[in-house]
């Protein structure tokens, strides 16, 4: 599935925050599995963002899908992925809000694929170090 909002939620322990639609495969697949990764996709992965948003279709068919340490299928030459384990989900309206735990985090070197205002976007660095949040 893929999903146009993920959110952190905690640092220690790391925990991210995801809504799926209500009734969707993945959905039923995360909650019974509980555990889930989130494969983060590169710049030039914008068709298989389109791909994964297609509802009822087999995601991964010509795909050469990996498992992940944890069981989780992986997205081949993602950005980035994270193995969660669900920590807790709960119904909010038509969604499903999954708290995850971060068990494993991999990423690689290249640039990721941003979504803002509906259209796929491109991240650029303002070419200084990250800001420290935490003082």
């Amino acid at each position: 599935m893929t999903v146009n909002s993920l959110t952190s939620v905690s640092l220690e322990p790391p925990l991210l925050l995801v809504c799926l639609t209500t009734g969707a495969r993945t959905t039923e697949a995360v909650t019974t599995a509980g555990t889930f990764a989130v494969n983060i996709l590169s710049a030039r992965q914008e068709h298989l963002a389109m791909r994964f948003a297609k509802r009822g279709a087999d995601h991964y068919a010509g795909l050469d899908a990996v498992h992940g340490r944890h069981g989780t299928p992986i997205v081949p030459d993602a950005f980035a992925h994270l193995e969660c384990r669900v920590e807790r989900s709960f119904e909010a309206g038509d969604h499903i809000v999954v708290i995850g735990e971060v068990l494993d985090v991999w990423e690689r070197e290249g640039e990721p694929l941003g979504f803002l205002g509906g259209k796929f976007s491109d991240i650029v660095a303002r070419g200084h170090e990250p800001e420290h949040w935490f003082f």
